[in-house]
């Protein structure tokens, strides 16, 4: 087998090739890594190649002999970028897939952003048929665009298929990072749209976590997933007959209650919460289809991503950064 893998060096990527290495199944499986700003190390059966997606030559190449591709090269909010990486990359990648004599499945990672996320109101669950309603922002139109792309493809060419839907997605120190008020912080939403600056930095000072409220004034809630339990759902797609031409949502079994996450960090490391009132609207994004048909549990909750937060220790070789903008 041989597996071609764009967005390698990301937060996925590195773990999903960590857990290759060390899996026996896979051990004869030949990985092709394509690269653009990043790079991966070359070890064992994992080689790079180097360049855009929007190079049709260099995707020519990087396809060749190609059974399985798991594409997760993405750009954030960066206009300039966007349509060269998500359209005619994800063009390129699927011209040469439904070409070739060799592919057995071909495997998008995608995200909430597809059904925006906080921005929109579901009066239920969110599942695989919802309709997708993008947030503003070229990042999130470009994931609704893949999402399209792949699925008309296999409408019109009988491409297998497979689309990894997850929320957003922790790991290491993430989701600590996630609610601090101070210059560190992690993800959005940037406090300054919410609060004045005096609140800010008098909420940093004090080193409280927010209790977000939503639209409505009630706690917010929101799907998380552990890069750890999304690498294992790509594991149980990855040549699964049942996961072709088929999307599925990658998500905790609940989303994070913000009250309920006040309350265990008050009870567990005496930290105070503010109520932070904002224009965001709770979602759940259901995974039922994930676990019954391709038989994937998460095995992080609330708790899991706290207590793996609190109680991480980065090394100083492993510097906090944001690799995209946006």
């Amino acid at each position: 087998m041989k597996l071609l893998v764009t967005g390698a060096a990301g937060k996925v990527g590195q773990n999903f090739l960590a857990r290759l290495r060390s899996q026996e199944a896979y051990a004869d499986w030949e990985v092709v890594a394509l690269c653009h700003n990043r790079k991966v190390e070359e070890t064992g059966h994992v080689r790079t190649i180097s360049g855009s997606l929007a190079d049709a030559a260099l995707v020519q190449r990087a396809m060749e002999g190609v059974t399985h591709v798991l594409h997760m090269a993405a750009v954030k909010e960066s206009p300039d970028l966007a349509i060269d990486v998500a359209v005619k990359g994800m063009f390129l990648l699927l011209e040469e897939a439904r070409r070739s004599p060799t592919l057995r499945q071909f495997v998008l990672i995608s995200g909430d952003c597809t059904v925006g996320r906080i921005f929109h109101r579901y009066p239920e669950p969110i599942t695989e048929v919802s309709p997708r309603m993008a947030y503003p922002g070229c990042y999130a139109l470009t994931k609704v665009l893949e999402e399209v792309m792949i699925e008309q493809y296999q409408v019109q060419y009988g491409l297998r298929g497979t689309v990894l839907r997850a929320p957003w997605i922790m790991e290491k120190d993430d989701f600590k990072f996630a609610l601090t008020f101070g210059s560190d912080q992690f993800g959005g939403p940037p406090w300054s749209a919410l609060i004045s600056a005096e609140e800010e930095a008098d909420f940093a000072a004090r080193g409280v976590v927010p209790l977000m409220l939503g639209a409505t004034g009630v706690p917010l809630k929101r799907s998380f997933i552990h890069v750890d339990d999304l690498v294992s759902a790509i594991f149980a797609a990855l040549g699964n007959p049942a996961a072709e031409q088929n999307l599925f949502n990658i998500a905790m079994n609940e989303p994070v209650d913000y009250a309920v996450v006040a309350d265990y960090l008050a009870r567990t490391r005496n930290i105070e919460a503010v109520e932070i009132q904002t224009p965001f609207h709770s979602n759940w994004l259901g995974n039922s289809k994930a676990r019954l048909v391709l038989g994937w549990r998460p095995e992080n909750d609330f708790e899991a991503l706290i207590e793996r937060a609190w109680t991480y220790m980065r090394d100083p070789g492993d510097p906090r950064k944001i690799w995209y903008p946006g």
